[in-house]
């Protein structure tokens, strides 16, 4: 990846302007950054990062590659990100099969990945893109890496256990997963792996666990845990839905500072072997 990109500050603006939906906060050239609705620059640093350089390495479920340019950053010698080729093939729960498609249509474009390729562009980034569910990875598929990387992802599949194991057919030495984690359970079953059931919110979500939760996961698949991190949220970015600042929504305020030190969605990084 180029140090710093050539394109003037109003092409990148418009080149960033071309895309209607950013997941992720990308600083694209010194002057521009992406409008994403979530900004891991804050708390990247909290992940417990293996040591990438001149590693071939993987970032599953890239959205818009934010993981995979740090990769890059950090000195990867390659980096191969994946994802969906289609809005349709989400694990959509039944009440928003239809909706949820027709939205992610409306506000992100027909075609899903264009994010991470303008991205991609501007950073002169050699990111590999290839699409493909993170439950067909296999080594015939993609190939196998030294590092493979996972931030987000669990949470939003309704098999996370066989995406893991996919995910472990494919890695040789180090995997970084990055998943949201239910404060409840956290603060009330610290010592007892749980997840909660979701399958009927709008935000399109499965398995959400706590800490414990999530080593056991990945354990239950034949990962052995080297590290982990605390609990850290993942800071909201420009372009979220604002937060209707209800009582339960203060309350929830409190306790996520409490548990994370921080405001936005809950998260736990765990650094593993296969």
């Amino acid at each position: 990846m180029t140090a710093e990109s050539q394109l003037q500050p109003a092409d990148a603006r418009a080149a960033v302007a071309a895309n209607p939906f950013w997941y992720h906060t990308i600083e694209v050239t010194p002057e521009v950054t992406t409008p994403g609705w979530f900004d891991l620059r804050p708390i990247v640093d909290e992940m417990p990062w293996p040591d990438v350089r001149g590693k071939r390495c993987l970032d599953v479920g890239t959205s818009d590659g934010f993981l995979a340019f740090e990769l890059e950053r950090r000195g990867a010698a390659e980096v191969v990100a994946t994802d969906l080729s289609d809005h349709e093939l989400w694990d959509w729960p039944a009440h928003l099969r239809e909706k949820g498609v027709e939205y992610l249509r409306s506000v992100a474009g027909p075609k899903k990945g264009r994010g991470v390729r303008i991205a991609r562009e501007m950073l002169g980034s050699s990111v590999e893109i290839i699409e493909v569910s993170a439950y067909d990875l296999s080594p015939e598929s993609v190939g196998e890496f030294d590092i493979v990387v996972c931030g987000s992802l669990l949470l939003h599949l309704r098999e996370p256990l066989r995406a893991l194991g996919a995910i472990r057919s494919v890695c040789r030495e180090e995997f970084l997963c990055s998943n949201q984690i239910d404060l409840g359970l956290t603060a009330l079953r610290r010592r007892a792996p749980m997840a909660r059931l979701h399958g009927m919110t709008d935000e399109c979500q499965w398995w959400v666990p706590n800490p414990l939760g999530h080593r056991q996961m990945l354990e239950s698949m034949g990962f052995s845990i080297l590290q982990e991190s605390r609990p850290y949220a993942i800071p909201y970015g420009v372009a979220h839905t604002p937060r209707g600042k209800t009582p339960r929504w203060i309350a929830g305020r409190a306790l996520r500072q409490m548990l994370t030190r921080g405001d936005g969605v809950p998260h736990h990084a765990v650094l593993a072997a296969p």
